[in-house]
């Protein structure tokens, strides 16, 4: 292959849409966008480190991670979650000084505050701290990522944030919960805990092999290694205990407001969940339901979701109120709510199916 040709074939491209209240697109406008927008007008130092390896959305800031382990982040910064040492917003890509010497290999956002893991298993943690969601023993915010002491002697692995909490994922297991836990999100205790600043250890998961943690909203999961089984059945919904999901899925996503669960087998995709603006993907369904505890939802059974036809599916992931999901064929597909433009369709209507 001619080096040109390489040059060709690997250039990235960041495209964004939806709101731009505090400059989360990247595009330097205060607009919302209802198609993708290329974003052209980056810093040209941005695009001088490696490639992107994972881009990740919070509340209303982005974090992109490169293949060698450098953070960048952007959007609004008013809790510090952007990790600059300040608590301003800014409209461009910016790298994080306080993490360059640091190998980054696992990060999470949540909606005001992020978390990040270095290749030596170290955990940092920046934003609002205002419910322990830092895990520094105190409710205090900090605009620049500060190691969490409780893992001093401890090997992480992963983070997960998500509204008013955090999980993470130690090497060998043992996954640990601190912030908001009043909706029980946190898996530490039986009883009904406001929030803890110290990160404590989850209850139920003993003996499982847990290979993936993810947080959003107000609600946790945990996916096992447990291979070999496809087809969602009664027989793996009974394997859900506290916020575990069975491992024999492919991927899971978790949405903030609805507890709407995404899975896929075997390139298909099964959901769950409250179906407010049609988030279900089944237009004979669509509700206000928000709970799936509410009996009537009937949000309790996995269900398939309508529209794809026969299009194998290959990564998924959901929104507060939304969401999108990728083909074999690198086709995307988006459907939920689309208030602001962030299903990418050129309007601002919902879309019930994909």
């Amino acid at each position: 292959m001619e080096e040109s040709e390489r040059d060709e074939e690997e250039e990235e491209e960041i495209w964004s849409w939806g709101a731009s209240t505090d400059g989360q697109l990247g595009t330097t406008r205060l607009e919302d966008e209802q198609l993708p927008e290329l974003l052209l007008d980056l810093p040209s130092s941005f695009f001088s480190v490696e490639p992107i390896s994972l881009l990740t959305c919070g509340g209303a800031h982005v974090l992109a991670l490169t293949t060698d382990g450098k953070v960048v982040t952007w959007g609004r910064g008013t809790c510090g979650q952007l990790g600059h040492g300040d608590m301003v917003s800014i409209f461009k890509p910016k790298h994080v000084k306080s993490l360059e010497s640091l190998v980054i290999t696992h990060v999470s956002t949540g909606w005001s505050h992020f978390g990040f893991v270095s290749d030596t298993g170290c955990l940092f943690t920046c934003g609002d701290g205002s419910f322990g969601q830092l895990g520094h023993g105190d409710c205090n915010s900090h605009c620049s990522p500060l190691k969490v002491s409780y893992f001093d002697s401890k090997h992480v692995d992963q983070i997960a944030c998500g509204m008013r909490h955090s999980l993470v994922l130690m090497k060998g297991d043992t996954v640990y919960g601190f912030g908001f836990g009043k909706r029980g999100q946190l898996g530490v205790s039986m009883d009904n805990i406001r929030s803890i600043s110290l990160p404590q250890a989850t209850i139920g998961l003993e003996g499982i092999e847990i290979i993936s943690i993810d947080a959003n909203g107000d609600h946790s999961a945990a996916l096992s290694g447990v291979t070999g089984i496809c087809t969602p059945g009664e027989e793996d919904l009974a394997v859900l205990q506290m916020f575990t999901v069975l491992g024999a899925f492919l991927h899971l996503c978790a949405s903030s407001k609805l507890l709407l669960d995404g899975i896929t087998c075997g390139g298909e995709v099964f959901i769950l969940g409250g179906n407010h603006h049609g988030v279900i993907g089944d237009p004979q369904k669509r509700s206000l339901v928000k709970h799936l505890c509410e009996e009537e939802s009937g949000g309790e059974d996995l269900m398939k979701v309508q529209g794809l036809d026969g299009s194998k599916v290959v990564q998924i992931a959901a929104g507060a109120e939304h969401s999108a999901l990728v083909t074999e064929n690198r086709v995307i597909k988006t459907w939920g709510w689309g208030e602001h433009g962030q299903l990418g369709l050129g309007s601002t209507y919902d879309q019930i199916i994909p």
